[in-house]
């Protein structure tokens, strides 16, 4: 049997995915199955989209439950003492500026199962934050991204 992957990730991240668990077991799952038997209640199985959406909601709430409680019971919590203060590690926000004359832009570097770009939180799998695990302020990292490869320069790290 294979091994489980590892789900590297804060506090603060499993605090949100044991969150969301819960909202789907105590809430989201008794609303699907309100709306599959109300949906059943309209007749014809065969020809009833209400039914067919419902039971597709369904099966991804189940499937997002399994993913989550996968996640939490397979979480590596990153301590904050594990941490190192000089270079670029998991948990660690990073800014750096984009070579020749870009913008600042700063991330924090968290597991895949909190990974969020719109809060600026970014994947460690991530092509960016694996160029820059490791490296510390001022240095010149290039980045292999899908759109090509860019240079950037780290200015802080937190």
């Amino acid at each position: 049997m294979a091994a489980e992957k590892v789900f590297p990730m804060t506090q603060a991240g499993k605090d949100k995915l044991v969150q969301e668990l819960e909202y789907l077991k105590s809430v989201k799952r008794k609303e699907v199955v309100e709306r599959i038997k109300i949906a059943r209640s309209f007749g014809d199985l065969s020809e009833n989209s209400e039914y067919d959406s419902a039971k597709e909601e369904q099966a991804f709430v189940e499937g997002r439950i399994t993913t989550l409680e996968n996640m939490i019971r397979n979480a590596k919590i990153i301590e904050e003492s594990e941490m190192t203060s000089d270079s670029v590690a998991l948990g660690r926000s990073v800014t750096f500026v984009e070579l020749p004359d870009g913008e600042e832009e700063t991330y924090t570097i968290v597991g895949s199962a909190e990974a969020d770009p719109f809060e600026g939180k970014i994947s460690n799998d991530s092509p960016i934050a694996k160029s820059l695990l490791g490296k510390k302020v001022g240095d010149q990292v290039s980045v292999q991204t899908p759109g090509g490869e860019m240079s950037v320069r780290i200015v802080t790290i937190k």
